[in-house]
């Protein structure tokens, strides 16, 4: 058992009853006056459920048996209450084992037997962002986490920095982004190009584009640039509310995976605090290695790193507050320069970022182990920014590294066993892609394990993780190699970057487009985030998929499975708010379900169709409904049949014109937050009268269904149909991948 207590006014002491006392623990006997603990207390057997909950318990009244079972939150014992010698000063970190009599001490020890280990349902290493969202979303889904990170505290210099519009959006999504925001980012809206003069006198401005260009539809055109130990501590904040405290210094020393030792726990991990005096093993349903490009779990593993580009670079990295008149310091900069390049990137707080390149394999003397000083760095940089001048008021971090472009040949082998971000893929920093392709990898593999440890998901949508994760990474790299080329070897002419920065692709007749612009515009959209795309699958229906209907992926519709769901803007029409339709549904877990219901006086039948279809037994709703479903709050917005599903109605009508109890079947009406009027003029569909309708390419009298993944991105799109062809469609997608058989046909709801 451990009990963490932690207050600034009280002690902060582990109590270990289950294990002999360290050596610098004190012995102490259990206090003949009853000692109190304050604050809230929760004491739960192993098998979670509770044995006694107050606000003051004296350990005089706990049951027989109760120091082999384990405190699962964080307690308050005031110093006066303490026995000698705990009774000074305001922190006591000392270990205390309470001397305990025969019947009260376990029968054996945490080491003796595997059904002795501590259980979880997960075990992550590693509390860089990809470790973090994943920890993060399980967290708030309800899962029991052990996460450990091998340092002692979050990223304090250094690291990654950019957050891409894509992942602004998902972190809004998990209501994150105004504690991100709070901090003051720095946000790039243009890119500024600066090369050589033709006099050689230095260097001039050759151009700016956007950062994220107007053919990308953005919420935020912008990177949001902030010190990643602000990014991590929002995370660690988010997941100390849900229970969740990160176990540092920590590192893990083993691990294997045995399904018939335990199938419902069959990884067994053993875990080392960094000065080798606390071990713990523990048995979880999976093992997350989110532990950098050094991991020891894909070691462990034995799973090869394979380079994709042989072409490799040192970089020198120096964040610091400068005083400088070159007059582009607070935008990104890509700086060419007769002495050499400098990407410039502007940070919080007055800060910038420099990366200088130090070496190049393709240099005469290449050594991947060369480095420079600090001020060999300021002294280079000083030169390529000339005429103009820098110096620096403090330099706050600086460090040099070799970057190659490596990627893991297997993400899984067992599909217990993962692995994400750096882990799995390391490139260049010149893109910003890092901690966003970190973010993305957490959260695929996120949502995969909640539908299948929530009964939902057959365990085979696991394997879809590497398969869609890695061919991301794969692109990644390639796409790497292209703008190391396109920004460090070839500096755009002035004329094609103001081509670039066009909206529109128009081609005369028999043009080939520039190869230039044309390579700008496919990187503004993967740099932006909105370029992933997932190959198909059981997920994203394709042709060959097992869903077959002459209703699937209608004729005339913009949407692509496996690519995020268009931007839309729409009034909801509980309280005539104008809201973006893809931000209404959070980050739940759950599958969105759009139902586009064109106009009431075209749909209506359709519509009550498609609603008694998904109330018969065994459609994809009444097979996944709460076993709570009759005690639901009237106030549930979001889930109020089923954890996995939510609906919204999106009608093509005027809000004024939309009555709920009317216009919309009781089963989706229960959704009355999320029923919408498409009466919001688009520019991108400037002649449309329900402008949401239009730029998702459905019929605006006959509408449509689209469903989007719980990670935001489209598994189908079908048509609104009268009959049941539309819910047979949709039973016929999920059947592909749930637990269930999605065929017989009664009303249930």
């Amino acid at each position: 058992m451990t009990c963490r207590l932690q207050h600034p006014a009280f002690a902060r002491l582990p109590l270990n009853s289950s294990h002999p006392p360290s050596t610098n623990a004190a012995s102490v006997p259990i206090p003949k006056e009853p000692l109190s603990l304050g604050g809230s207390l929760q004491l739960q057997r192993r098998d979670g459920s509770v044995l006694a909950e107050s606000n003051a318990v004296k350990i005089s009244e706990f049951p027989p048996g109760l120091m082999s079972l384990h405190l699962s939150r964080l307690f308050l014992i005031p110093l006066s209450s303490l026995p000698s010698p705990f009774t000074s000063g305001s922190f006591v970190e000392t270990p205390i084992s309470f001397a305990m009599d025969e019947n009260m001490k376990p029968r054996e020890g945490v080491e003796a037997t595997s059904d002795a280990c501590e259980k979880y349902d997960i075990v992550i290493v590693g509390a860089g962002p990809v470790g973090l969202l994943l920890s993060t979303c399980l967290a708030r889904w309800g899962y029991k986490i052990k996460h450990i990170d091998i340092r002692p505290e979050p990223t304090k210099t250094g690291r990654a920095d950019g957050i891409q519009p894509r992942s602004l959006d998902l972190l809004r999504n998990m209501d994150l982004k105004a504690a991100i925001m709070a901090h003051k980012p720095a946000k790039v809206y243009e890119v500024a190009f600066w090369d050589p003069t033709s006099a050689g006198d230095g260097i001039h401005r050759t151009g700016t584009w956007a950062s994220c260009p107007s053919f990308v539809d953005a919420r935020y055109p912008f990177t949001t640039l902030l010190h990643q130990g602000m990014i991590e501590r929002v995370f660690i904040d988010d997941l100390n509310k849900n229970g969740v405290d990160i176990q540092r210094p920590w590192t893990i020393t083993g691990f294997k995976t045995d399904e018939k030792a335990d199938p419902e726990y069959p990884v067994q991990v053993d875990l080392e605090h960094i000065d080798r005096k606390q071990k713990e093993r523990v048995r979880s349903k999976y093992l997350f290695g989110g532990d950098g490009a050094r991991s020891f779990v894909r070691n462990q593993l034995q799973i090869a790193v394979k380079h994709k580009d042989p072409i490799a670079y040192v970089w020198g990295v120096m964040d610091g507050v400068v005083k400088t008149d070159f007059p582009d310091i607070k935008m990104k900069c890509t700086i060419h320069s007769e002495h050499g390049s400098i990407m410039v990137i502007p940070r919080e707080n007055n800060l910038v970022r420099l990366y200088i390149q130090i070496a190049s394999s393709t240099d005469k003397d290449w050594d991947p182990r060369k480095t420079a000083s600090e001020e060999e760095v300021q002294n280079s940089a000083k030169r390529i920014l000339e005429p103009y001048s820098i110096e620096w008021e403090r330099v706050e971090w600086y460090s040099v590294y070799p970057i190659g472009q490596g990627i893991a040949e297997k993400y899984t082998l067992d599909h217990r066993v993962f692995m994400g971000g750096d882990a799995c893929h390391t490139h260049s920093p010149k893109a910003g892609q890092g901690m966003n392709t970190a973010f993305l990898d957490a959260l695929n593999i996120a949502w995969k394990i909640h539908h299948v440890e929530g009964g939902f998901a057959d365990r085979s949508i696991l394997q879809s993780y590497e398969s869609e994760r890695k061919l991301v990474a794969e692109n990644l790299l390639n796409f790497d190699a292209k703008y190391a080329a396109l920004f460090s070897q070839q500096p755009p002419a002035a004329q094609h970057v103001a081509a670039a920065n066009e909206q529109r692709d128009q081609k005369g007749a028999g043009e080939e487009e520039n190869q230039f612009i044309k390579t700008f515009k496919e990187s503004c959209e993967f740099t932006s985030g909105y370029g992933v795309a997932y190959g198909p699958n059981a997920l994203n229906w394709s042709p060959s998929h097992p869903a077959q209907s002459n209703l699937i992926n209608p004729t005339g519709n913009k949407l692509r499975s496996g690519r995020l769901l268009i931007n839309a803007n729409v009034t909801r029409v509980v309280d005539a708010n104008v809201v973006h339709l893809e931000q209404e549904i959070p980050l739940n877990g759950s599958f969105r379900i759009y139902v586009f219901a064109g106009k009431p006086s075209t749909t209506k039948t359709a519509i009550g169709d498609f609603a008694r279809n998904i109330n018969k037994k065994s459609s994809f709703l009444t097979s996944y409904l709460r076993s709570d479903i009759d005690t639901v709050s009237h106030h549930e917005r979001h889930n109020p049949h089923s954890h996995f599903f939510t609906f919204c109605t999106i009608i093509a009508s005027s809000r004024s014109d939309v009555e709920i109890s009317r216009d919309v079947p009781d089963v989706l009406a229960r959704y009355r937050d999320h029923i919408y009027a498409d009466d919001i003029w688009d520019p991108r569909a400037p002649e449309a009268k329900a402008a949401a309708h239009a730029k998702m390419g459905l019929d605006e009298e006959k509408g449509g269904v689209i469903v989007v993944r719980p990670d935001g991105y489209i598994g189908i799109v079908t048509s609104l149909v009268e009959g049941s062809g539309t819910v047979d469609a949709l039973n016929s997608y999920f059947s592909a991948f749930c637990t269930k058989n999605l065929s017989e046909h009664r009303a249930i709801l």
